[in-house]
């Protein structure tokens, strides 16, 4: 489940915040991330992965394994609650 939920993690990241080749690694801020797109994230995540992901996880600045990391954590902690 986790890679599923991983690349789904990287798909959304990457649509949302649109890095430039070779630049996939930077922080939410560094790619320009904002409110708004935080929003877009976290609706993205809940609505393709039921996952609610509190925005502070894109607030603490993550780059795109840390968000990774947090979306997966996230599921899997959903699962073991259902």
């Amino acid at each position: 489940m986790t890679n599923s939920v991983e690349e789904t993690a990287t798909r959304i990241w990457t649509d949302v915040l649109r890095p430039a080749p070779g630049q996939e690694d930077l922080s939410f801020f560094a790619l320009g991330g904002q409110s708004v797109s935080a929003v877009r994230i976290t609706t993205r995540v809940e609505s393709e992965l039921g996952v609610e992901l509190d925005l502070r996880v894109l607030f603490e600045d993550p780059d795109l394994a840390s968000f990774r990391r947090a979306v997966a954590e996230a599921a899997t902690a959903r699962s073991a609650a259902a």
